[in-house]
């Protein structure tokens, strides 16, 4: 009962977010020119990388919201580097997330985590396009991801229609095709976050201390872990009461986030292997030199934490946990409806015999 009450928990806390990302993305497919995605975001140099971290940190998506988002823009023409950087720079800071570091962490924590976040998104990125431009040297002639990316845009005649159609088209895409897209590494990245919460101790964690050790336990920690920005904050202020150091707290904050199971499935079937362990380097490589900084101004300028435990209330509004239900009935949809079609099927295919035995 206790896995499924933390489930059921960490389902509705992700609910809303991602319910938004879901209607981004069809807004973005419906919507949004592919012309200007591409003119935006497909360019391979780094200006492109930077406006995907610098589009993506502002919007209010967790990790698991970002994800229909990004694979709407990559779908729309968006560089492999460019959907890389807004993968990472989304979930690790935002407006909700800024704010709320700063009531919980104080001004530092809220000026540090954005500077984390964009720096790792634009080196994940610049590292993803690095490999992306090798790939395509060696693979030159060859039918790549792009042709089969862009094989999914909207038909002509859906862009000819009006605003209002083409609203209700975005809402059937969000809620339809991209849940289907990404509901197998969702649920993985839930059951995971909730295993470890369940039964992974807390002082396990706290025994590290502070330094690079510390860190790379953070990041451990961090990666399978299906958590939000705005969720991760009173976490890490936690693990800060007990006695980790700032800059351990800033990895996790930072890591947490955007390599989660399900974020880095999606990067491997969309993006390749090579990409996500681009990813990987760039997203904890940057982390840690940003924690090592952080500890390093700590101790250079004698600052002083200043933290601010919110409440976390255990029991959510009503209209949160409608979100999580109409989450999870769109979710199992996805595997609910093969059985309905098999019996279709099975029932069409038995009706013409019927129909000649009566004879």
């Amino acid at each position: 009962m206790e896995f499924l009450r933390i489930f059921w928990d960490l389902v509705t806390e992700s609910a809303p977010w991602l319910l938004m990302g879901y209607l981004l993305a069809g807004i973005i497919r419906q919507v949004i020119p592919s012309d200007w995605v591409e003119k935006q975001l497909a360019q391979p140099g780094i200006v492109s990388i930077v406006k995907g971290a610098c589009i993506g940190a502002p919007l209010p998506l967790c990790s698991c919201g970002v994800i229909p988002t990004a694979l709407a823009i990559r779908k729309a023409g968006a560089s492999k580097g460019a959907t890389s950087s807004f993968l990472v720079a989304t979930p690790e800071t935002g407006v909700d997330s800024i704010s709320f570091s700063y009531a919980v962490l104080g001004p530092i924590f809220a000026i540090a985590r954005p500077i984390g976040a964009l720096s790792s998104a634009i080196v994940a990125g610049i590292l993803v396009n690095a490999l992306d431009r090798g790939e395509q040297a060696s693979n030159e002639g060859e039918v790549g991801c792009d042709s089969c990316c862009s094989s999914k845009e909207p038909p002509a005649d859906e862009l000819k229609l009006p605003l209002g159609h083409r609203l209700i088209l975005a809402v059937k895409y969000g809620y339809g095709r991209m849940i289907s897209d990404t509901a197998k590494w969702l649920a993985i990245g839930l059951i995971a976050a909730t295993m470890i919460t369940a039964l992974v101790p807390q002082s396990f964690f706290l025994q590290w201390g502070d330094g690079v050790v510390a860190m790379l336990i953070m990041v451990l920690v961090g990666l399978p872990m299906y958590i939000c920005a705005t969720a991760s904050t009173p976490l890490a202020a936690g693990l800060l009461f007990a006695g980790i150091s700032p800059g351990a707290a800033l990895v996790f904050m930072l890591t947490g986030p955007a390599t989660n199971l399900a974020t880095m499935g999606v990067i491997k079937e969309q993006l390749g292997l090579k990409s996500l362990l681009a990813y990987l380097v760039g997203v904890i490589g940057t982390a840690v030199a940003a924690g090592l900084a952080l500890n390093a101004a700590f101790l250079s300028f004698s600052w002083p934490l200043q933290l601010s435990m919110a409440a976390h209330g255990e029991s959510y509004p009503l209209w949160q946990q409608l979100a999580a239900v109409i989450l999870a009935g769109l979710v199992l949809r996805v595997w609910i409806q093969p059985f309905f079609r098999a019996g279709s099927d099975i029932k069409e295919a038995r009706e013409p015999l019927t129909a000649e035995q009566s004879r």
